[in-house]
């Protein structure tokens, strides 16, 4: 398991959006999360399949920016969005396998063909008979 660092993690209350009454212009509740990749102290390989995800939250400087504001309490949107950045950096560790490309069987190649076949024959019966 990777742990990232605090001072990596650039934390900031802004107003959250949506519901609340009187409450939500008054209180920053949400928690504005920016993680710098390129920066940080993730394993290179790490870094690289973080960069190369095509993650709306990754821009194009490779800043992760989360914005948590589910919550109406600041430290659980603080703990959301540390836990979200977590579950990036995690999905970044696991290295997918390689596809090995395979052929079709001799038994699909055969079903391929019947079905083509008969097909072929019902759309000879539609046509019009030669005079």
């Amino acid at each position: 398991m990777i742990q990232i660092p605090d001072d990596e993690i650039q934390l900031s209350a802004i107003r959250s959006q949506g519901a609340g009454g009187q409450n939500v212009n008054k209180v920053s509740s949400a928690i504005h999360l920016r993680f710098d990749i390129p920066a940080s102290s993730l394993p290179e390989p790490v870094k690289q399949r973080l960069l190369k995800m095509h993650d709306g939250r990754i821009t194009v400087d490779g800043v992760v920016v989360i914005k948590a504001q589910n919550h109406r309490n600041q430290d659980k949107n603080r703990a959301e969005a540390i836990r979200r950045l977590n579950e990036l950096v995690k999905s970044a560790t696991q290295v997918r396998r390689k596809r090995v490309p395979t052929r079709p069987g001799v038994a699909a190649r055969k079903r391929r063909l019947d079905a083509k076949k008969k097909r072929g024959s019902l759309k000879k019966l539609r046509t019009k008979p030669h005079e």
